[in-house]
């Protein structure tokens, strides 16, 4: 079990690497924009869209871009962690 740890926590520290690359955005994170260059047209359902995320570009106000990658990071990780915390309690009783 310490093996995944340590590999979770590598991933958590490489995480703002994206930062750097910037010849295409990552891959479901892409703007209408992108959509048109790539596919010549924005489809119907991303028009029409209206969701907004909780920390767009994984930005928080007063956090600089690494900070607030880190902290996206822990929160996923976090929450990733819960959700099978609890899948595994649902499982183990029922």
């Amino acid at each position: 079990m310490k093996k995944i740890y340590y590999i979770l926590i590598a991933f958590a520290i490489a995480t703002p690497i994206g930062l750097y690359l910037t010849n295409a955005p990552a891959w479901g994170e892409w703007e209408s924009s992108y959509y048109k260059e790539a596919l010549g047209f924005i489809p119907k359902g991303i028009k029409s869209s209206s969701q907004s995320a909780i920390a767009p570009d994984y930005s928080f106000s007063g956090l600089g871009d690494v900070s607030s990658y880190y902290l996206s990071a822990t929160i996923g990780i976090a929450l990733i962690f819960g959700i099978f915390y609890l899948l595994k309690k649902i499982i183990k009783h029922g």
